[in-house]
């Protein structure tokens, strides 16, 4: 559907786009399991929700292979089939889901404006906001080849695939060490790949990191590319990258966990909502309500810590709970 006229190639008329400005009780912005389980329990509540999916519909498990650990798929589901199921069960509802990702957005006053492709607006009376975040990549372009099929940026959600196995884990901060003593309770070896001669990780994960058997650290090294025939057999590794002592070496590994941080999708909000240094929406504690009335966050775009698509999905409960008593309390 085209919301804006194109101009005629060499036309000299000034380029403008109509806004199509519509006015609903319950936005939702985000279509992970926070996002969809915020859907179901909106439209049950009959709220009327429209939820915007953004670029990538059903968020980071449509990426993830197998998924074992969500209650309920007793042998396990693959990510995009879950999300399928997510996404069914808010239209039996009545959600209204539609394709579409946030550009701009207005919580000056009321109603709260979401503007979407820059040429939609949706005055609500309550937004959602469950657009995730995005993990941080070194950008080689294994990464991309071998996604489900050894990288993974999710030790917790992945690491059962890998038990009796070697594994590399890139990072040297807090998350890289919680996810190397975790996978190292599961896997035979764990290489811990760290680009600097120190971990910045606090003194206490310091401490387990250098008191597990089975975690070698690989000091000032980096990863220049994986390798395998059907799926990730290895990693080049490059010691002291520019240096006159720079050395080039390989490593057996069949998982390749990514700890280099995370991105919260909030950036479109911030001007109105306090975050974190990182950038996670902050929320009152045990809500999910932001320092703006009617404004709510769910998953992981204000969850620095568990990351888990349960967790989120929870979260999204609580948005739609929290939405539905601000709405009543408002009459």
């Amino acid at each position: 559907m085209q919301f804006f006229k194109p101009l005629e190639t060499g036309s000299d008329e000034k380029k403008e786009t109509a806004a199509v400005t519509e006015k609903v009780k319950c936005l939702i912005v985000g279509s992970g399991p926070a996002g969809y389980t915020a859907a179901i329990y909106a439209a049950r509540a009959n709220l009327k929700p429209v939820l915007y999916t953004g670029l990538q519909q059903g968020g980071q498990l449509t990426t993830t292979t197998e998924v074992e650990n969500y209650p309920g798929y007793p042998d396990g589901v693959t990510g995009p089939e879950m999300m399928e199921d997510f996404r069914k069960q808010a239209e039996r509802f009545g959600t209204d889901l539609r394709m579409g990702i946030a550009t701009s957005s207005d919580f000056s006053g009321r109603p709260l404006k979401v503007t979407f492709d820059g040429s939609i607006v949706i005055e609500a009376d309550t937004v959602i906001i469950a657009t995730g975040a995005t993990a941080k990549y070194l950008g080689i372009p294994a990464e991309t080849k071998y996604a489900g099929m050894g990288v993974s940026a999710c030790a917790t959600c992945d690491g059962f695939f890998y038990r009796g196995k070697d594994v590399a884990v890139v990072g040297g901060g807090d998350t890289a060490c919680e996810e190397a003593t975790y996978l190292a309770g599961l896997c035979r070896k764990v290489y811990m790949i760290v680009r600097r001669d120190v971990l910045r990780a606090s003194k206490a994960m310091q401490h387990r990191v250098m008191n597990t058997a089975n975690i070698e650290i690989l000091w000032k090294c980096q990863v220049e590319d994986l390798f395998g025939a059907q799926g990730v057999e290895g990693a080049v590794v490059v010691r002291g990258r520019g240096t006159p002592d720079e050395e080039k070496f390989n490593i057996n590994i069949e998982g390749f966990f990514l700890a280099i941080g995370h991105t919260p999708n909030s950036e479109v909000f911030k001007q109105w909502l306090e975050t974190n240094e990182t950038g996670y929406i902050v929320t009152e504690p045990g809500t999910t309500r932001t320092k703006v009335p009617g404004v709510f966050a769910a998953g992981d775009v204000a969850d620095h810590i568990y990351r888990q698509a349960v967790t989120a999905a929870g979260s999204g409960c609580k948005a739609a709970i929290d939405a539905e008593r601000f709405l009543a309390e408002q009459g």
